[in-house]
């Protein structure tokens, strides 16, 4: 028998809004099997929220102020010894998570406390700072922009040097908003430039500033190279590329890295959006796929837009990138993964390439939001 017992709400900063977000509208509680619970009362005692009270009697855990409960937090579950308590699924966490509010409400506590939480050692690591002066603005469609940008001052802030797949963490200008991580969308180049992919986020900070205010010749302030998504394989060994959205950033910059080494490496790439006004740089994609044959690449997406082209070579699928994945009669197995798009993709992508039988080990994943 399972039982939770609900109290009326008493106002109390344990019930308070859970990142702007009501407390009574977020199910996340604990739930006590009765029957399997041996009234040992570690949760009871390690719980610091008054969840629980005990019945001395029945010798029994019970919860009685839910609501309490720290959103997220399992650590009384993760404590009992017969496993009698169980949460919600957190998927349903991560889903307000990604929300974009929840996001500001996050930053804005920080800086709000940012007397009282901030670490003052050697962070922001002031050697890794670099200036950078947007050079070029590209739009594709609506919703999709790549700026090209270049190191203002040479040589302390010429980008010549990195790892295809590295990102930089980006400030907007002019405001003391945190610093947003966008990965470096190309392999180091000779003249120091990189480009950085942007999807348009409603009510994003720095998408709408990059969409609606930025112009070329702005200066931006980043921190990097950073990162440890990287090629890891040995030379010749067949690989397999998928990205979602502008995952593709660090996916593209590895791929032209290969090229430029190996043009004849043999190499999948699957990349899906959510509609095909999404997709960008397809020119790219048709020139390297006629001059390296052994490049071939699957796009997909949810939606098909009218006048929509195929890139000559490549091959559509409407659907999810992981679909794609299920569906490849290509051999996968004798392949080393490099992964890269939103949390939710890229695990559906992982139980896809369990199943057909890819070592966890020959799969590296970069994952982001929601």
């Amino acid at each position: 028998m399972e039982q939770v017992l609900v109290k009326s709400a008493v106002p109390s900063k344990l019930t308070a809004p859970w990142h702007g977000i009501p407390r009574n509208m977020i199910s996340w509680n604990p739930t006590v099997n009765e029957s399997a619970c041996i009234g040992c009362g570690t949760c009871v005692t390690t719980c610091g929220r008054q969840v629980y009270k005990f019945d001395f009697t029945a010798k029994k855990s019970i919860v009685v102020n839910p609501q309490h409960c720290m959103v997220g937090c399992t650590t009384c579950g993760n404590l009992c010894p017969t496993q009698a308590i169980t949460f919600p699924d957190p998927g349903e966490v991560q889903k307000l998570l990604s929300r974009t509010a929840v996001h500001q409400q996050v930053e804005d506590s920080l800086l709000a406390r940012s007397e009282e939480l901030a670490w003052n050692d050697i962070l922001p690591h002031k050697d890794r700072m670099v200036h950078l002066s947007i050079e070029k603005i590209a739009h594709y469609g609506d919703r999709i922009l790549v700026f090209t940008m270049r190191g203002v001052t040479l040589p302390q802030d010429c980008m010549c040097q990195f790892a295809a797949g590295d990102y930089l963490e980006i400030w907007v200008p002019g405001t003391k908003w945190l610093s947003r991580a966008y990965s470096i969308g190309n392999a180091p180049r000779a003249d120091g430039s990189l480009e950085i992919q942007l999807h348009r986020v409603d009510g994003g900070r720095f998408s709408t500033w990059a969409f609606d205010e930025a112009k070329v010749g702005d200066q931006i302030t980043a921190r990097g190279p950073i990162g440890n998504f990287r090629l890891r394989s040995a030379r010749e060994t067949p690989l397999a590329f998928v990205a979602r959205g502008t995952g593709f950033a660090p996916i593209k910059a590895m791929i032209e890295q290969v090229l430029a080494i190996e043009p004849g490496r043999d190499i999948q790439l699957f990349w899906g959006v959510t509609d095909t006004s999404d997709f960008y740089q397809l020119d790219l994609l048709e020139r390297w796929m006629a001059a390296n044959p052994g490049l071939r690449c699957t796009l997909t997406a949810r939606t098909t837009r009218p006048g929509f082209t195929v890139p000559s070579g490549a091959k559509f699928i409407e659907g999810t990138v992981y679909s794609a994945l299920d569906q490849s009669a290509e051999a996968l197995t004798n392949r080393d993964v490099y992964m890269a798009g939103p949390t939710k993709t890229m695990h559906e992508s992982l139980r896809v390439l369990a199943g057909k039988g890819i070592a966890r080990e020959r799969i590296l994943v970069d994952a982001y939001g929601g």
